[in-house]
C-alpha cells in the first residue's frame, strides 16, 4: 500500500530552480523518490498550494502524512496566509495524532509556531550551503548517525524547542536545527511513535539548487560575500540530506503504517 503523503507548497523556488529542477512538488518528490529504501515502498505525494490559493485538503484523513516546505518568507510574519497555515497545523497536531507532521525549513519553524514557540530573526546572520551539526543523543537514535550535514538556507530561526518535544541537532549559531514528538499516547519506544519530525535545514536541496539560489541572493546583496564565500567552499562537502534525513523520515512512515496494517 502506498504511503499518502499532502506536501504543503510554501513557496515556488526561483526561475532558474524551476528552470533545472523544477518546482518543490518535483523537488520533494524527487527527494522522496531517491530516499525510498527499495522497490516494495511507493508513495503519493498531493500538492497544496497552501500560501497563494490558501488550499487544503478536504479530507486530511486519507493521509499518512503533511510535509511542509521551505520558503523565502519568514515564518513570524503577520499575514493571513501563514495565520492560516500555523493555526490549520496546531488543529491537526491536537486533533489527528496518527498524521505524520514533516516540518523543512521555514516547515520546522511553521510547526514550532502551531507548537507554541517563537520564530525569530537569526541576528542578521545566515547558515548557507552545507553545514556540519551536532546530533544529540536522541538525533543520534533517531538518525542512525553521529553527526549530520545537510544544505542550510535560513537567517531566522527557532530559538527554544516547544514544550514536549526532543532536541535533535544544534550548531553554535542555531542552537535548534530540528526537533521530534512522540505521540501523546505513545510508549515512545519506536520510530512509529513518532508524531512529528523537523528540521531547520534542508534535505532536499541539491548541490545546484543550492548554487543557484546563493548566486542571485549574493549578487543582490541578500547574502554577504563571505557567507557566499564559504557555502562554495563546502559545495563538494558530505550531504546526509537523502541518505540520513531521507531515509529517518521513510522509517516513520513505515513503521507507523505497518502498526497501522
Amino acid at each position: 500500500m502506498a504511503v499518502r503523503i499532502a506536501l504543503f507548497l510554501c513557496d515556488t523556488p526561483i526561475p532558474p530552480v524551476v528552470e533545472e529542477s523544477g518546482d518543490y512538488a518535483q523537488i520533494f518528490s524527487d527527494f522522496i523518490r531517491k530516499s525510498t529504501p527499495n522497490d516494495a515502498v511507493s508513495f503519493v505525494m498531493d500538492p497544496y498550494d497552501v500560501r497563494n490559493k490558501m488550499e487544503y485538503p478536504e479530507d486530511v484523513d486519507k493521509y499518512d502524512a503533511i510535509m511542509l516546505t521551505g520558503s523565502a518568507a519568514s515564518a513570524y510574519e503577520n499575514l493571513e496566509w501563514i495565520n492560516k497555515l500555523v493555526s490549520y497545523m496546531a488543529s491537526v497536531i491536537e486533533a489527528k495524532p496518527q498524521i505524520k507532521i514533516l516540518g523543512i525549513c521555514f516547515g520546522h519553524q511553521i510547526v514550532a509556531r502551531a507548537l507554541g514557540k517563537d520564530c525569530v530573526p537569526n541576528g542578521g546572520r545566515w547558515e548557507v550551503g552545507i553545514t556540519p551539526m551536532e546530533l544529540t543523543e536522541t538525533g543520534r537514535k533517531i538518525l542512525g548517525a553521529d553527526q549530520l550535514n545537510l544544505q542550510q538556507m535560513h537567517r531566522d530561526h527557532v530559538p527554544e524547542v516547544p514544550s514536549g518535544c526532543d532536541l535533535l541537532a544544534s550548531t553554535q549559531m542555531t542552537p535548534n536545527h530540528g526537533f521530534i514528538r512522540y505521540e501523546p499516547s505513545s510508549p515512545k519506544a519506536s520510530l512509529a511513535d513518532i508524531q512529528i519530525f523537523c528540521v531547520q535545514g534542508h534535505p532536499e536541496f541539491t548541490e545546484s539548487i543550492v548554487e543557484k539560489i546563493v548566486e542571485l541572493r549574493s549578487s543582490t546583496g541578500v547574502i554577504d560575500r563571505p557567507t557566499a564565500a564559504l557555502s562554495r567552499e563546502r559545495a563538494k562537502w558530505r550531504n546526509d540530506g537523502v541518505s540520513v534525513v531521507g531515509r529517518a523520515i521513510w522509517q516513520i512512515l513505515l513503521s507507523a503504517q505497518s502498526r497501522a496494517a
